[in-house]
């Protein structure tokens, strides 16, 4: 049985590089998720998927009544080709929800290998017009991923003139890439790893400077001004305060960027847009972004945040720096809570100690809990005032009911 989606409300669609952040993604708010497998998707640096893998993801997703899509949008040549066939195949029988396609070539063998499979279009096809998803839709795809380059205008314009049935999905959330809609030739280039095949060394985000031809030596750096001059990278999307905005443009799929990114940072984003897209159908005419919702995505890794090109504001996606903003680290997960004694089993993901102050997020609850450590005991219940070793497993008094698979985390102004 495959996963259904309340038709009355957008879809939240979040990454799930391993089986892990899948769990975390549909945990914590996700209507669907995206993963990808050993072959074919453009995330080789994620952990990804086996089959048997996935086909655990999909009875987790799928028993929780949500979807679970697939990407294979490579650039193939010829040579990706051998062997493509007979993966689709094996994705049919795993019941996946869909398959997320870029190249023509690949589409009509998915159309052959397995019929009734429902495709994606991927951003990395370049839509950017109607007549583009007109196009895919004639062709037999259920959905177009729109490109970063649109505007909110453009998206309306599109939603206007393309069939109702012919579902939009855009990227809300997370990096992006200077290129054109992530066709990226500057990794083949200089480092010989072809980002259309997923193997991406991210060059866009190295640090360039200008030589010109008469003056060897002379380096003239690439910065930003308040005019803007940066050509490569950019800031993160973030539209956690615009959300009404994107999802009356005709927007149907959210989605969350992000496949190579932690479990915590799956989390903790799907958890802040799935607060935001609940709060707007709750009051659609009074909708007003939550200070708190933003609060929360300043706690992941992050660069700074921009619209993009949503709101058509020029050069506002440039930055002075490249670097990740990391503020906070996930220190625990919640294993299991003793409501008679209020002791919570955690294994430890990052280093914490007795006395310091945490945060605690739950599955399906809003905000977060503050809580200072004022005991620690292992596995042999014996004192101890710190949890250094990765993975161990502690208890630690919480005052309040915790869900399993709550996560803890601490600042780092804290260590």
């Amino acid at each position: 049985m495959k996963g259904s989606i309340n038709l009355n409300k957008c879809e939240l669609l979040s990454p799930a590089g391993s089986l892990e952040k899948l769990k975390a993604a549909i945990l914590y708010g996700a209507d669907a998720v995206y993963i990808g497998g050993e072959e074919f998707s453009l995330r080789n640096a994620a952990e990804n998927f086996t089959l048997e893998e996935m086909k655990e993801g999909i009875s987790f997703a799928h028993a929780r009544g949500k979807k679970v899509y697939v990407t294979a949008n490579i650039i193939p040549h010829n040579s990706d080709l051998a062997g493509f066939r007979e993966y689709v195949k094996e994705l049919d029988k795993l019941n996946i929800d869909a398959i997320i396609i870029s190249d023509p070539g690949a589409f009509s063998i998915v159309k052959e290998a397995a019929p009734d499979m429902e495709i994606h279009i991927s951003t990395q096809a370049n839509n950017v017009n109607y007549v583009t998803v007109r196009f895919w839709h004639k062709m037999g795809a259920k959905r177009v991923v729109l490109a970063r380059e649109l505007t909110l205008d453009e998206i309306r314009e599109i939603r206007d003139k393309t069939p109702p049935e012919c579902e939009l999905e855009a990227f809300v959330h997370g990096a992006m890439c200077i290129s054109y809609s992530g066709r990226c030739l500057l990794s083949n280039y200089m480092a010989g790893r072809d980002a259309n095949k997923g193997e991406c060394a991210h060059p866009c985000r190295w640090k360039y400077a200008l030589v010109e031809e008469k003056r060897p030596g002379q380096y003239f750096p690439i910065y930003e001004n308040e005019r803007g001059t940066f050509i490569l990278n950019s800031k993160d999307l973030c539209m956690i305060n615009h959300i009404d905005k994107v999802i009356e443009a005709g927007i149907y799929s959210l989605k969350i960027e992000g496949r190579v990114k932690s479990a915590y940072y799956v989390a903790t984003v799907t958890k802040a847009y799935r607060e935001a897209i609940d709060a707007y159908y709750e009051n659609p005419k009074n909708f007003v972004a939550d200070p708190a919702w933003m609060e929360e995505l300043l706690k992941v890794s992050h660069r700074e945040y921009s619209t993009g090109f949503y709101l058509g504001e020029r050069g506002s996606q440039v930055y002075g720096t490249s670097s990740y903003i990391r503020d906070y680290d996930i220190v625990g997960v919640v294993l299991d809570y003793d409501e008679k004694t209020k002791i919570a089993t955690i294994e430890q993901r990052n280093r914490f100690f007795k006395g310091d102050e945490v945060e605690i997020i739950q599955p399906g609850v809003k905000g977060y809990y503050k809580q200072i450590i004022r005991e620690m005991k292992n596995e042999n219940d014996e004192d101890i005032d710190s949890a250094p070793h990765p993975q161990m497993i502690l208890k630690i008094p919480v005052d309040i009911p915790l869900i399993k698979d709550s996560i803890i985390r601490k600042g780092k102004i804290n260590e």
